[in-house]
């Protein structure tokens, strides 16, 4: 049984075999929540906040040490929302209320289902890239793209997991693989580039798609895939959408540059071109959603009616994303493409 005397004497032998709690002190030192430098001069992988060490080699080769190029705002509020609405794919979607669907609806299920995986994957493996080269400064920033890599992660397990649950499996992916959530994705070198491709168009598109999910669900458990997919990927969306408005008003200079990044998604939209839109026109997933709104193979013509307006709510939720973020001057200057604007404006 432990006495005080002998916790005593625990702690002088301790501090004679080199126990030292001096560190306690600095505590005082160190100011949580202080405000993160604009220029990072952190080369030794140090946690941001913690005291410098002068005595180490410098390992940190990073890439990203200026605030403006990744930081966003509120961050640390949308991560503790990423890792308190965790969700898996074994316990939370009712797989037992699957039952047999009819071919052309389980191809058209599992075509769907393909597709989301890729482009989920993709969604996980371009932005994990980045993490490890951002100075550890800028710690909320890592933490956030570490939170979508995991929902990333889980949302290619579970639509992995509904493509083989009923006996169709895995179908064809598109072919566009590095491409496949707007713009040139996977060859992004620079965060906001990545950003304004994956968070705002990509992934925005997506969005759209999760939320309306239950158009498209044939059971309960598609219907709660769609719906933890949707919570998941708003939260990816509105990381994109902080770090432009934060880049918006502190370095204006980019502002051109980032409207070419948007310009090139917007072309991608209204193509179908890439297809990184599911709901894009003539696009292998845009046959798949036809039959499934539909409700079958023989109902295709009014699959592609709801599929319209599918397109026509993508639209209008990426034009209240570039308003939000401080980009929707390009709505009214003629910047936007023309063929968004023509589907917005039949949409009012």
């Amino acid at each position: 049984m432990a006495t005080v005397q002998n916790r005593t004497s625990y702690w002088e032998r301790a501090k004679e075999q080199g126990f030292d709690l001096s560190w306690l002190s600095q505590l005082e030192e160190s100011v949580t929540g202080k405000d993160v430098d604009e220029v990072s001069r952190n080369d030794t992988g140090r946690v941001e906040g913690s005291i410098p060490r002068n005595n180490v080699p410098r390992f940190g080769a990073y890439t990203f040490r200026t605030k403006s190029e990744v930081w966003a705002h509120n961050l640390t509020k949308l991560y503790h929302e990423f890792v308190t609405r965790q969700w898996s794919s074994a316990t939370d979607i009712p797989w037992d209320t699957i039952q047999e669907l009819p071919d052309d609806v389980e191809a058209a299920q599992c075509q769907l289902a393909t597709f989301f995986a890729q482009v989920e994957f993709v969604a996980s493996d371009v932005p994990g890239r980045f993490i490890s080269s951002m100075s550890p400064d800028y710690h909320e920033v890592r933490l956030a793209l570490l939170a979508q890599v995991m929902d990333e992660s889980r949302h290619l397990d579970v639509f992995r997991k509904r493509a083989l649950a009923n006996g169709g499996g895995l179908m064809r992916m598109i072919d566009t693989v590095s491409d496949v959530v707007g713009g040139s994705t996977d060859n992004a070198r620079e965060f906001t580039e990545l950003s304004s491709r994956l968070h705002i168009t990509g992934e925005g598109n997506v969005l759209t798609l999760f939320r309306l999910g239950e158009l498209m669900a044939y059971n309960e458990a598609e219907k709660a895939i769609y719906r933890r997919c949707a919570q998941d990927e708003a939260r990816h969306v509105a990381i994109g959408v902080l770090h432009l408005r934060y880049m918006n008003e502190f370095a204006p200079d980019r502002r051109e540059e980032i409207h070419g990044y948007l310009d090139e998604g917007e072309a991608r939209q209204a193509t179908g071109a890439g297809g990184e839109n599911p709901a894009g026109v003539n696009t292998l997933t845009s046959e798949a959603l036809a039959v499934l709104l539909g409700g079958g193979k023989d109902k295709v013509e009014e699959g592609q009616k709801i599929l319209m307006a599918i397109r026509q709510r993508q639209v209008k939720e990426y034009f209240q994303r570039l308003k939000s973020a401080g980009f929707d001057d390009r709505i009214h200057n003629g910047r936007v493409n023309p063929a968004l604007l023509e589907t917005y404006q039949a949409a009012a």
